[in-house]
């Protein structure tokens, strides 16, 4: 075996990374720009300095991540959490919400939770977020906590008022919501990691299972329900809800929130015991369609699906009832006919941004990112300043390794928030 591929072997054992994913040339590249550095030119003997050094695999791990992230990225997910923890509290006054947040990057995901934490009216007190990531460097950023524009996104911006000061052209995050996140460095592949700790009320753990292979998405899976309460909910990414559901498992049902729950007892034997037919979906009458229901509570029994009705409520045209269910049928796990479900609007009511870009979270979730990327640019094409789908598209290109396309998106999107906000400083 080349000396390239056993570094590579090395960084894998390391991280869990697909190579397949992240792609050989990143590797590569954030290999040779280690050897640079260390003014070596022989990879053997790079090769030598990454096993019997402690410091230079974290270099090396440190190159690898690239850190993607901004404030609210994932807004459902967020608002979920602060909507289930105020209901949890509500039935257990004394109690306090445990959050975990991994991989914590830079900082904005823990201090986003954190926000809309306060906003949802949960006392300081009641909450502590801990926040883990396996680059030194983005926790240094986040307990620093200035950002940079790049880190508020989208056109909602109304919490960087609120919550941040400005500070030379940048924004310094106010000291009490810093005060309820607990940063540590850690590696969830190691045999020890959080070993001792005690379970979470909510977790966190987006877009990192997706550079992962089966057997360690798996092996990691495992760990994150061990620490989760039996009550808990796990978020996860639009392309990881798959990976997510089990006989342990199921959907939380919160729409585009790709939230899941442990499974009841009962449900578990029914899930263990259930022979499930392949998912087919026989279109339905257009007067037959109803708006799915909104998030359940915590510990509330969950719906199934909303019984039809005769007609649609006035002034609410089916095609938007159509993708009301397929958002829905999403996040329960059934890709394929919310994806008919989205394809029969479109046959209705024409081409629509909308449409594909909810197929494209769709497709992304159901793991086919050759036809998510498909139907973002379509929802692009369709609606150029379609915010979020340009930075789905670019999180999906920068995954894929390409991270010349993956730049051109995020600079669209950024020229369009600077269009919807002129007076806003371009340093950061």
């Amino acid at each position: 075996m080349k000396a390239l591929e056993r570094i590579a072997d090395t960084l894998k054992g390391a991280m869990g990374l697909d190579m397949a994913t992240v792609g050989q040339s990143l590797i590569d590249r954030v290999v040779r720009e280690r050897m640079a550095a260390l003014q070596i030119e022989d990879d053997e003997l790079y090769l030598a300095e990454l096993i019997n050094s402690a410091a230079e695999l974290q270099c090396l791990i440190e190159l690898a991540v690239v850190p993607e992230t901004w404030f609210f990225r994932d807004r459902e997910a967020m608002l979920a959490v602060a909507r289930l923890a105020r209901e949890k509290l509500a039935a257990m006054p004394a109690g306090r919400i445990r959050i975990l947040s991994l991989p914590c990057s830079t900082g904005e995901e823990p201090y986003s939770l954190a926000m809309a934490l306060f906003d949802a009216g949960v006392p300081a007190s009641m909450f502590q977020i801990d926040a883990v990531d396996i680059r030194t460097r983005s926790l240094e950023i986040a307990a620093d906590g200035v950002y940079g524009r790049n880190s508020f996104r989208g056109r909602e911006l109304d919490f960087r008022d609120a919550y941040f000061t400005p500070q030379d052209g940048d924004w310094r995050i106010d000291e009490r919501v810093k005060e309820r996140v607990r940063f540590s460095a850690g590696n969830i592949l190691t045999p020890d990691f959080m070993r001792h700790s005690e379970p979470y009320d909510f977790i966190l753990c987006r877009n990192v299972l997706i550079y992962f292979e089966r057997e360690v998405q798996l092996q990691v899976v495992a760990l994150l329900e061990r620490l989760m309460k039996d009550d808990a909910f796990i978020f996860v990414g639009p392309a990881e809800g798959g990976i997510m559901l089990s006989p342990r498992m199921v959907s939380a049902g919160i729409a585009l929130a790709f939230g899941f729950r442990k499974r009841l007892p009962e449900e578990r034997q029914a899930a263990a015991t259930a022979s499930l037919p392949p998912l087919k979906l026989t279109p339905l009458p257009a007067a037959n369609l109803a708006p799915m229901p909104r998030a359940v509570s915590a510990g509330a029994a969950r719906p199934a699906i909303a019984p039809a009705v005769n007609h649609p409520a006035p002034g609410v045209h089916v095609p938007q009832l159509l993708l009301e269910r397929a958002r829905q049928l999403a996040d329960q796990g059934e890709f394929s006919r919310a994806a008919e479900l989205c394809e029969q609007a479109v046959r209705e009511q024409g081409p629509s941004a909308d449409a594909f870009y909810l197929m494209g979270l769709i497709h992304d979730a159901g793991g086919d990112t050759g036809a998510a990327q498909r139907c973002y640019r379509k929802a692009v094409y369709l609606q150029p300043a379609h915010h979020e789908a340009l930075l789905h598209l670019a999180a999906l290109l920068q995954a894929q390794g390409d991270a010349a396309g993956a730049q051109t998106m995020r600079q669209r999107a950024e020229r369009i928030e600077k269009s919807a906000n002129p007076g806003e400083s371009a340093h950061g």
